[in-house]
């Protein structure tokens, strides 16, 4: 079936982004191998790097003269679609007699074009889903042609972030529209509390893994001993801290029967792949092994077989004053992180005492406030201190020898990196490898990275039998 030239245009596009890549990363791969040589000091490459260097050199001028050639035809694709247009626009052009002027209240003004797939028309997706389901299942045309103008207006908004989505195909990715995914953050799971306070960063276009330089031994500075002596100088060192890019995903086979003669069945299955993917990021960056939350916060230890909020609000204190003793300048305690039972537990407990020291706007008389929202939705209070409470129930509960632990993480959210595909971290993949068996395989996947460890200890933890299940009443 032949393409519409919206597809044409799209397919030489994402060619030509191809053919770039490969001649930029042709060239960044050269400058890696002659750093490498200079920074051990050698005059001269080795044959195999002599050999390696003329072979990037012959990829990057083929793909550079693989970029004119592309070009020119992506010049004439866009010639074809002005003179479609031009034809369609005097198709619907309509003269005037001249009988009489049309009154000002009668004239059509066009504004902005209404995207493809709208909020306010659409707000599930259906639209959408539908579209993408029966494109691939029997090559709809008037369905392509809708996701064709969804990316070309993807192209047009976010052009920078597509070229993670889009194969060599213009249908092989699909960028999911955008208000999806916000629609779908709500629904019911775990969700994301502590990743959306987290310091975002934009996830680097390639490679995969986020390379940070950490200073672990500093420069000095002394008095000087006596007029024209030496002062000071201590070489300053720094160790490499390289942060690894993890892929999230998840799939789901659906049955044609269903699509065809369901309602609503993609918009279940793609709410909860898209929920699991946003539960998945969040619990990995709290439980993970070795980087994770748990895994790099310095420990914090509160025992106690009988433990109530006073007891345990001077250790949050404690976690708080080590952060920024570790941190200094560089970061300050501003976030508590616990589980829902943790906080409900905290709200229940009743106490004579006050804080000497409170927050302001704090009142006098309380252990903090309550700021009334729901999971998932934001800070859920501030303790006296100041500390903000972000409830996630992607906390294990199941931690200390008992296995009925859970912990309470003090954080600056500053030192809290998260790097995500900016507007659109989730994108679907449709594909008919289950035609033999009449299903169609849904894929939702994300790219991210995230590390705690810029600076040793600037992530604290409260853990113990004190952090027990809580008990709620007598």
């Amino acid at each position: 079936m032949a393409s519409t030239i919206d597809e044409l245009i799209a397919g030489i596009e994402v060619e030509l982004e191809a053919a770039e890549k490969r001649a930029k990363k042709a060239s960044v791969e050269v400058q890696t191998i002659l750093a490498a040589a200079s920074q051990e000091g050698r005059s001269n490459l080795t044959p195999e790097e002599d050999q390696r260097v003329t072979d990037l050199f012959a990829a990057r001028d083929q793909a550079k003269a693989d970029q004119d050639g592309i070009r020119v035809k992506l010049g004439n694709a866009n010639k074809v679609k002005a003179e479609e247009v031009e034809a369609q626009r005097a198709a619907k052009e309509i003269k005037t007699t001249e009988v009489r002027k049309p009154s000002y209240d009668q004239v059509s003004r066009i504004g902005q074009e209404e995207r493809t797939y709208r909020k306010d028309e659409d707000p599930y997706g259906t639209g959408f889903l539908r579209d993408l389901s029966r494109q691939f299942m029997y090559n709809d045309v008037e369905a392509s042609s809708r996701l064709a103008r969804h990316m070309h207006e993807e192209r047009v908004e976010r052009a920078q972030y597509l070229t993670r989505a889009v194969g060599t195909s213009a249908f092989e990715g699909l960028v999911v529209p955008q208000y999806l995914t916000d629609m779908y953050a709500p629904a019911t799971a775990e969700l994301r509390p502590f990743a959306d306070v987290c310091n975002q960063h934009p996830l680097p276009a390639s490679g995969m893994s986020v390379e940070i330089s950490r200073i672990t031994t500093a420069t000095g500075v002394d008095l000087q001993a006596t007029e024209n002596a030496a002062v000071n100088e201590t070489n300053v060192d720094d160790t490499l801290l390289s942060v690894p890019v993890r892929t999230a995903a998840g799939q789901q086979t659906i049955s044609r029967q269903a699509i065809d003669r369901g309602t609503g069945i993609e918009d279940v299955v793609f709410q909860d792949l898209f929920n699991r993917y946003a539960t998945r990021l969040d619990s990995t960056l709290i439980t993970q092994a070795t980087t994770g939350l748990s895994a790099s916060a310095q420990a914090n230890s509160y025992t106690d077989t009988t433990p109530t909020a006073e007891e345990l609000y001077p250790k949050i204190l404690g976690a708080a004053s080590a952060v920024e003793a570790n941190m200094l300048a560089m970061g300050t305690p501003s976030h508590a992180v616990m589980h829902s039972r943790r906080w409900y537990w905290l709200s229940s407990q009743l106490s004579a005492k006050w804080p000497l020291i409170a927050q302001p706007n704090v009142p006098a008389q309380t252990g903090g406030t309550n700021s009334g929202i729901q999971y998932g939705a934001g800070v859920r209070g501030v303790l006296p201190n100041g500390l903000k409470v972000v409830v996630d129930n992607n906390i294990a509960t199941n931690l200390g020898a008992g296995t009925n632990e859970d912990e309470l993480y003090v954080v600056p959210a500053s030192e809290c990196h998260l790097w995500e595909d900016p507007n659109a971290p989730v994108f679907i993949r449709a594909e008919q490898a289950k035609a033999a068996s009449l299903g169609v395989l849904m894929v939702v996947y994300g790219y991210f990275a995230y590390t705690f460890g810029r600076y040793t200890n600037g992530m604290q933890k409260i853990s113990g039998t004190g952090l027990v299940t809580p008990v709620f009443g007598a």
